[in-house]
């Protein structure tokens, strides 16, 4: 007996471990969580309890990670209706539903199922999710994933029925310190071609683009964050739900903050911190920013501009920033004219934009790429088109709205204009390469002819250093210190050989007035256009440096209208130079050699 009732003990004990391993993720009628309780999820991956957001003394039920430092809560039960004190209780109701009361046994939040389960449980899942469910069949009745907050967990779904209008949608919180609902919501457009769109009181405020199967085409950094994990799909039955999985398990969630923006937090372990990168990253991701027919470029000043082939609808708004008018046409298609002339009677054309994000209401068709630009152009309701291979040919009918300029990613976008405007922009790349191309190759020409001139240049200043044999200084200081040299050559202008040289061309022939023992006469001339006449010593002459300035000291003493004025001289290292005034018509032996002939004549013809 004593034997049997310790198994008896051992058996219960075992039993009652076992219900608080069980009571440890779940809530039922008789385990609820008082404030401050909470419980655990299986794997510890979530905590199910009662918290204070930050600046706030109210509490509110939530889910929030439990294994980082950093409080990140991803759902709020009663996030409309705070309670005031700690004395909360969340509970399993008698009609089945999951309830938090107050003090007062007052109901604030319900999960509200209308039909009655009696028997249910609540239980906390390792993915977030809290679930209510039967406990008999487990039949999943109530989940907090059809009833998301700010934040889109992996393997969560936001979703529209576009029969029954049903949308499951994340909802921005007022502020950081209160989770009730904000001006801002996102879900799922699934018209047309399905697109996430952000709404600010129910205005577009900013849209995903297009799903191809893969991506959403309007966010260019979606190909390798989610790294093929994210899915968009189509039950058939009207529902459009999206959802992603992260393969490397990390922790990994998009939250929707209270300024409209979705923040992707991955958490980095290292820095045991959020890593955060934002969906809207500049002014044109705002929906719209630059009009109908606007293009935005956040690499340009001002971001908006009109599409080739528009202009402003409203200038003096349009220069002001306000770029909301839009653009209109600038030239008529040709396909809408009544009346067309020569210029009207050709067809208009497309123009290919890169790496876009797509306009806002497009419509799909089966055409491959080879007929998606034909078929637009035999439409002329047809005003742009595009093709991606994930989606197929997309066409516009209406006014182009929120086209965006990408760095990266994006697709080509065809806009239609008349053949005109197409000639303006052909014509302008042919001016502007021609222009580009004469300019340069003018550069270069002028380049390289001024490197000639240098370089010329450079080789006849060589030669001419190479033909002046003689130091450059002043001729008083390479004169002999003789103190009477000294006063002679003082009495005297001095001319600097570099000068004669240049007024000479160097002592060129062609300046070479005559020859004698003494050296060489060369005519010259003066930068200030006074002629010259220098006569130059030569090196093998008998006189020397005494007889020449002797010479050159008496000579610049005698002044007479029918001598030949003395200037002054040069006398530097070897060269001995004197300088007069140029007589240009001969010297005096011509005239008196004629004189004398013409005489002679004169005599014999009288003779005879």
């Amino acid at each position: 007996m004593r034997l049997l009732s310790k198994r008896n003990l051992l058996f219960v004990l075992c039993c009652f471990c076992l219900n608080l391993g069980v009571a440890i993720d779940t809530i039922t009628s008789s385990q609820s969580i008082k404030d401050p309780g909470s419980i655990v999820s299986n794997g510890s991956a979530f905590k199910l309890g009662f918290f204070s957001p930050v600046n706030s003394t109210n509490r509110y039920i939530g889910i929030w990670y439990s294994n980082i430092s950093v409080f990140t809560v991803v759902w709020v039960a009663n996030r409309e209706t705070p309670l005031n004190d700690s004395s909360g209780v969340l509970t399993i109701s008698e009609d089945g539903n999951l309830v938090v009361l107050d003090g007062k046994k007052e109901i604030l939040w319900s999960s509200n199922i209308t039909n009655s389960v009696a028997n249910s449980s609540a239980q906390l899942m390792d993915s977030g999710n809290l679930v209510l469910q039967e406990k008999t069949t487990g039949t999943i009745i109530w989940e907090s994933f059809q009833h998301p907050c700010d934040t889109l967990l992996p393997n969560m779904k936001i979703s529209t029925n576009i029969r029954t209008g049903n949308k499951v949608q994340l909802t921005s919180w007022q502020s950081p310190s209160n989770p009730s609902i904000g001006s801002f919501s996102a879900n799922i457009q699934p018209l047309n071609l399905p697109q996430v769109f952000i709404w600010k009181y129910g205005s577009p405020y900013w849209r995903s683009g297009p799903w191809n199967k893969q991506v959403f085409i309007g966010i260019p950094t979606m190909d390798y964050q989610f790294q093929d994990g994210a899915s968009l799909i189509n039950d058939q039955e009207g529902t459009f739900s999206f959802s992603f999985t992260y393969v490397n398990g990390s922790l990994l969630h998009l939250a929707f903050n209270t300024h409209g923006n979705i923040e992707e937090r991955f958490w980095d372990y290292e820095k045991e911190d959020w890593e955060v990168s934002l969906a809207l990253q500049s002014g044109c991701d705002l929906y719209g920013n630059c009009g109908a027919f606007g293009s935005c470029n956040s690499q340009n000043t001002p971001i908006c501009s009109c599409l080739q082939g528009f202009e402003p609808k409203n200038t003096e708004e349009w220069n002001r920033g306000n770029w909301t008018s839009g653009c209109v046409r600038r030239t008529q298609l040709q396909c809408e004219r009544v009346n067309t002339s020569s210029e009207g009677s050709k067809m208009d054309g497309f123009l290919k934009l890169n790496m876009m994000k797509v306009p806002d209401f497009a419509d799909w068709s089966h055409y491959l790429e080879a007929d998606c630009r034909q078929q637009c152009l035999e439409n002329c309701s047809c005003i742009a088109y595009a093709y991606d291979t994930g989606i197929g040919c997309m066409s516009w009918t209406r006014s182009l709205i929120d086209a965006q300029k990408f760095s990266s990613a994006g697709v080509d976008l065809y806009v239609r204009l008349a053949y005109s405007d197409l000639v303006t922009k052909k014509d302008m790349k042919k001016i502007v390469t021609i222009t580009v191309i004469i300019g340069t190759v003018s550069i270069l020409i002028c380049t390289y002819l001024l490197w000639r001139w240098i370089a010329k240049h450079k080789a006849r200043k060589k030669k001419d250093k190479e033909i002046l044999l003689f130091n450059r200084g002043e001729a008083h200081k390479t004169l002999p210190s003789d103190n009477l040299n000294q006063v002679k050559v003082q009495e005297l202008p001095l001319f600097n050989f570099e000068k004669l040289a240049s007024a000479t061309n160097n002592f060129h022939l062609s300046n070479k007035l005559g020859q004698g023992g003494f050296g060489s006469v060369y005519k010259g001339k003066l930068s200030d256009g006074q002629e010259i006449a220098v006569k130059r010593l030569s090196r093998t002459s008998a006189q020397g440096f005494e007889e020449f300035m002797n010479e050159a000291v008496v000579i610049s003493k005698l002044q007479h209208r029918n001598l030949v004025r003395l200037l002054g001289c040069c006398v530097e290292g070897e060269e001995r130079m004197l300088i007069y005034e140029y007589m240009p018509n001969k010297s005096l032996d011509a005239f008196l050699f004629d004189f004398m002939f013409i005489y002679l004549v004169r005599l014999i013809l009288t003779f005879f």
